[in-house]
């Protein structure tokens, strides 16, 4: 049988569908392997929910269509998404055990396992997601386990030779299962709708992206529904358990998806600003059943626009109050360069630039401020709006080099001390995202810092020769994907192109070599922490895109 790949392990990426709030994974928790593939659903936070068990020992693959188990003989267990909430799975040959993940009820978490008597089918009532499983028998026999049981007990299905069974994810109630295709049409539908996300999204692909397929099912899969907080079609940072947007990280999503899906790419930008507080902040986070404002994310939203088709009317208004947050609410009295509050808001949580003090004037929050000015210049109403947004972004440009460029680099000040210090952090080295805008010999001084964090495998986050350098260190030196989007724009638009080649080819064939991890080592290029995450896999498409059209497009 010809498999259609992309082929991928499900201790890399999960297996799930778009639109579709569960997956299949063996990761049940954050850095936490089972030994079985289980259900795992992102509604009311990550919960493993099912436990999927097969009779003999199977080997596992995945691919975008279908998951499934190979035991000896030909005999197979295959599941396949028939909609968004609705699986099915079919055995030939193989059994399958199909239990409850936590065999614990008590009066407030855990599974309750019962038969509903008005259509047959075995319900299971998890605490944790606040939803319902039921497990409809298409075909074959099956045994069940612990229905109607309190306390802790086995709950689940058996089944044996030849079966098929379909397993819902809904809330209260709904009409009974009744399949309409058979299981192939299944699989071949499910093919059908990944392949015209990836021919919309990557039109281009082919061997000179290896990659691109499975980077396009990556943001696929880990698309969401509306439901809960999430107000839009949402692409999470994963489906494992970074199963959240954050307030920059969708910026890199929605520039992935704008060529081929603007609309879907428009939701992804404007998500957070559904959640935009009155003091015009975005929060820091949404996700299912939580918004999250104790921190901010950087201001990329400007920079972001550069990317995007023209955006509605309303974009205009919000971004101004987003601006004006950071404008008031941001500086201090007769400042005018804007600060954060800690390391978090810069979205570098631990970035070295914020260990001699937390609440910083940083060099890369005014550029980006810079930037969004000059996004409101061009969206204002009028001539005089934008005329005002110009001068307020040629002054705090002013500024910047003023008062953070010593001659050589840019340092940070203390908010509230008013003490300077210079780092070994690529941070730092961000202002190079006002391109154009920089002196030219301030662009390369900055050009020639940024090369020094280039390793064979991409930017690393912090200079691979500090003391303060960790191969694992978060932002303290792996490679990440927006740092290197931001600078390879920024050395592009400065007249830096051929070191902005060379980072973006390394990213590329890291990506190739090591997947979408969240982050990565910059001396080995190993992936490391989330290995699924969506602006990983965004940067490599948005980056081998404008390779593709660099080359001709041939």
């Amino acid at each position: 049988m010809t498999v259609a790949g992309p082929v991928f392990s499900l201790r890399e990426i999960p297996f799930s569908h778009h639109g579709s709030w569960f997956c299949f994974s063996p990761v049940v928790a954050e850095k936490t392997y089972a030994e079985d593939v289980h259900l795992v659903s992102h509604q009311s936070g990550m919960h493993p929910v099912l436990r999927l068990v097969p009779a003999a020992p199977a080997a596992v693959t995945a691919t975008p269509q279908r998951l499934t188990w190979a035991g000896g003989d030909g005999r197979r267990i295959d599941l396949a998404y028939e909609s968004p909430d609705t699986v099915r799975v079919r055995g030939r040959g193989l059994g399958l055990r199909l239990l409850a993940a936590d065999p614990v009820l008590t009066p407030f978490s855990g599974p309750y396992f019962y038969q509903d008597p008005v259509d047959g089918a075995y319900v299971l009532t998890v605490y944790q997601t606040g939803r319902r499983y039921r497990v409809t028998l298409l075909g074959g026999r099956a045994a069940y386990l612990g229905a109607q049981a309190l306390g802790t007990a086995e709950r689940g299905i058996e089944l044996d030779g030849d079966w098929e069974i379909a397993v819902e994810e809904y809330e209260t109630a709904r009409a009974p299962y009744a399949a309409t295709d058979p299981f192939d049409q299944v699989v071949k539908a499910a093919r059908a709708e990944f392949d015209a996300f990836a021919a919309a999204v990557a039109p281009w692909r082919g061997e000179r992206a290896p990659a691109a397929e499975l980077a396009a099912y990556v943001l696929w899969s880990a698309t969401v529904r509306p439901a809960g907080f999430v107000t839009r079609p949402a692409v999470l940072m994963s489906k494992h358990w970074m199963d959240k947007v954050w307030s920059w990280d969708h910026c890199f999503n929605a520039i992935a998806l704008a060529g081929g899906l603007p609309e879907l790419a428009w939701d992804q930008y404007r998500l957070p600003f559904d959640h935009q507080d009155a003091a015009g902040a975005l929060p820091d986070s949404v996700t299912h059943s939580e918004v999250l404002y104790n921190f901010v994310k950087p201001p990329v939203h400007g920079w972001a626009l550069r990317h995007l088709p023209p955006p509605p009317e309303d974009v205009y208004r919000l971004l101004e109050r987003w601006t004006g947050f950071w404008l008031t609410a941001r500086r201090a009295p007769g400042r005018e360069l804007p600060h954060y509050q800690h390391g978090n808001d810069s979205g570098w949580d631990n970035a070295t630039t914020f260990d001699p003090e937390r609440v910083v004037e940083s060099a890369d929050l005014a550029a980006f401020l810079v930037l969004q000015m000059r996004a409101l210049a061009r969206l204002a109403p009028d001539r005089d709006t934008g005329a005002r947004w110009d001068a307020r972004a040629d002054r705090m440009r002013a500024a910047l080099l003023a008062e953070l460029w010593d001659g050589e680099r840019f340092t940070a000040r203390g908010a509230l001390s008013g003490r300077t210090w210079g780092g070994s952090s690529l941070l730092d080295l961000m202002p190079i995202v006002l391109g154009e805008e920089l002196p030219r010999a301030v662009g390369a001084a900055l050009a020639g810092r940024i090369r020094r964090h280039l390793t064979a495998y991409g930017l690393a986050t912090e200079l691979p020769g500090s003391p303060h350098y960790q191969d694992d260190g978060y932002w303290r030196g792996p490679i990440w994907a927006p740092s290197t989007v931001l600078i390879e724009d920024g050395l592009r638009r400065a007249g830096h192109r051929e070191l902005a080649d060379e980072i973006s080819a390394r990213f590329r064939a890291l990506c190739e070599r090591s997947g979408f991890a969240e982050n990565f080592d910059a001396r080995t290029g190993e992936g490391l922490r989330d290995r699924a995450y969506t602006w990983t896999a965004a940067a490599y498409l948005h980056l081998a895109a404008a390779a593709h059209e660099r080359s001709g497009g041939g």
